[in-house]
């Protein structure tokens, strides 16, 4: 039965009403056949901070989680798409085993990973979520259901993968796992001056970690623009653990134990309390440490501690920008965190990774390079500042991420990824009668 809800990304921005649909694998192929003149799109944990998952007067559909499977000799497990990495987690980790790809947050389900081929702090070495799927079930647009692989239908898997959920429902995935000894992590920080220190500290040091991530002032200016704190990690082994950590060295990840506020009238992000926020985790990080042990939940998702975190920045919500700018592009980059520290927008959480070599996916986001994320609240001037950071990142070949955007045109899309029309013959191949439909699809014409 489908019912009527006010649905908006992550951000909070852009909302649009849609009938949901809640369903097991086993009922989605009746839910694509039924679908209305606006079509269907699957949705997963709400995650995504734009419009991919949405669907203005038509049909939304919500997966559930379903029993998985693990074959720990052959390192792979086998899970319902509505399955969410954490509970994905809490199954894996006492056996040993890991995710080889995990985004900024666990509250995500196998099905939207694969859809916004999700990438994390391992992109340099182990490239993107997608990479890692041995093969995934598919419901296509009459309803039924097809295996799909890197070696079985190859063209549609990889439009599949990063393809924001427009050739389909996935309902089950194989996915490759990787040995672990502990749930904790040893972790090296290292304290930066400026920009120019944390880019050059990546290039000489990420090769030698299998998790890097730096994140950035962006309020700092003049000689202090862009100062950084690098964290960079590798899996702990038991022999590192003492104390809890020792008696327990594959604890799984826990629920949220804080939530924020349901209301809060003007926000608690603003520049006042980033640039303080700033000031005290800037000069809180050691000038060098290594060999910190920390959980998996601390290092890889430390917002997921807070509950619906994204009502801290208020009614209006917030803009989470990310773009990616070639490898040889450091200056584009410096070029894009002056713009933003000189107008003084304050974003609460501003990351730079180093990608790995490009993904297969048609629409997929990394390619090798780098990549700055910044949530930033939503106001009218920001609209401005945006484009002026499209036309950067265009004008040296890079590109923003579908999964976090909800402003881009269908000229700029173009502009960004040049496998578009790649997409779209299969889309037109698997699709004809564009049965899956999102917010997304319309604004890009895809």
């Amino acid at each position: 039965m489908s019912e009527p809800h006010e649905l908006t990304g992550w951000g909070r921005t852009a909302p649009t009403v849609a009938a949901t649909i809640r369903s097991d694998a086993a009922g989605v192929p009746e839910a694509v056949r039924r679908a209305g003149a606006r079509g269907l799109i699957a949705r997963g944990l709400g995650r995504s901070y734009g419009d991919p998952a949405q669907n203005a007067g038509g049909d939304v559909l919500l997966p559930v989680p379903g029993p998985l499977e693990v074959d720990a000799t052959a390192g792979v497990v086998r899970v319902a798409a509505g399955t969410s990495l954490h509970d994905l987690m809490v199954e894996l980790l006492p056996r040993g085993l890991f995710l080889p790809v995990t985004p900024g947050t666990r509250y995500v389900t196998v099905g939207g990973a694969i859809a916004c081929d999700v990438h994390g702090k391992s992109h340099h070495v182990a490239g993107s979520f997608g990479e890692h799927v041995v093969s995934l079930d598919l419901v296509t647009a009459d309803g039924a259901t097809r295996t799909l692989g890197p070696d079985r239908d190859p063209e549609l898997f990889w439009a599949t993968v990063g393809g924001m959920g427009l050739t389909g429902v996935i309902t089950r995935a194989e996915l490759r796992t990787i040995p672990v000894e502990t749930s904790s992590m040893s972790v090296t920080t290292t304290r930066l001056p400026d920009l120019d220190a944390a880019m050059a500290a990546m290039r000489s040091t990420d090769a030698g970690f299998t998790y890097s991530v730096a994140w950035i002032d962006t309020l700092a200016r003049g000689r202090s623009m862009g100062r950084s704190v690098l964290s960079q990690g590798e899996h702990a082994t038991r022999g590192e653990l003492a104390g809890r950590a020792a008696r327990h060295p594959l604890s799984p990840p826990g629920r949220p134990r804080l939530a924020a506020p349901r209301r809060l009238p003007g926000g608690l992000v603003r520049p006042a309390t980033v640039r303080a926020f700033n000031e005290a985790w800037f000069h809180k990080a050691p000038r060098h440490r290594s060999g910190e042990i920390q959980s998996i939940a601390s290092f890889f998702h430390p917002l997921d501690g807070v509950g619906a975190w994204n009502r801290l920045y208020g009614p209006r919500g917030f803009v989470q920008y990310q773009c990616v700018v070639p490898d040889d592009a450091e200056e584009t980059m410096t070029r894009i965190v002056e713009r933003i520290s000189g107008q003084g927008h304050a974003s609460f959480l501003s990351v730079l990774k180093r990608f790995g070599p490009g993904d297969p996916g048609l629409l997929s986001f990394p390619m090798a390079g780098w990549t700055l994320a910044l949530d930033l609240p939503a106001h009218p001037g920001l609209a401005t500042l945006l484009e002026e950071l499209d036309e950067l990142v265009v004008g040296v070949g890079g590109r923003v991420y579908l999964a976090k955007d909800a402003r881009v045109g269908p000229a700029r899309l173009r502009e960004m990824y040049p496998r578009v029309d790649d997409f779209l013959a299969v889309r037109r191949r698997v699709d004809p009668a564009r049965v899956f439909r999102s917010d997304l699809s319309r604004r890009l014409e895809l």
